[in-house]
This record gives C-alpha cells, sequence and structure tokens, in this order.
C-alpha cells in the first residue's frame, strides 16, 4: 500500500517561503509512522514533517533547497500492509 507524504497547511504565512532543508531519510530506507521525515525552514522557523506511515520510502518527490506549499506531495511511503486478517 502507498501512502502519500502530503504536506499540511502548517499556518505559515504565504509571505514566508516554506523548503526543504533536509531529509531524515533516502530513497529505499525504512521509515518509522510518526517518526521525523523532512525538515523544513520558512526563515529562522524549522519543521519537521513526520513519516504517516511505517514503511519503505520509495520515492522523494522534493529535494533540498525546494520551495513547497501546503497540499504538495513530498514523497511516497510503500508499507506491506495486508487487509486480509491472519
Amino acid at each position: 500500500m502507498q501512502t502519500l507524504v502530503i504536506l499540511p497547511d502548517l499556518g505559515v504565512s504565504d509571505a514566508a517561503t516554506l523548503s526543504v532543508s533536509f531529509w531524515f531519510a533516502d530513497e529505499g530506507d525504512e521509515v518509522i509512522e510518526g517518526d521525523r521525515l523532512v525538515e523544513l525552514v520558512a526563515g529562522p522557523v524549522t519543521i519537521d514533517v513526520p513519516a504517516p506511515a511505517t514503511g519503505r520510502l520509495v520515492e522523494i518527490r522534493v529535494t533540498e533547497e525546494d520551495a513547497v506549499h501546503a497540499g504538495d506531495i513530498l514523497a511516497i511511503v510503500e508499507s506491506e500492509h495486508d487487509d486480509a486478517s491472519d
């Protein structure tokens, strides 16, 4: 199952430029839901975006220094959830 990492509305003013500072994981790395995934900066403020699911980071769609906005897809996490009960 794939989960999109979507930038939520963080309440940052439109005048502030929000950009990717760095990724805490690389493509192919395992991530755990709730762990820091990517750090964003807006002037002197830093904001961490957590992994929305446990799984493997299969695609990073924005790179360091890219400007981002609420609703942008930052990455994709793929998990091996099986909806069937065991």
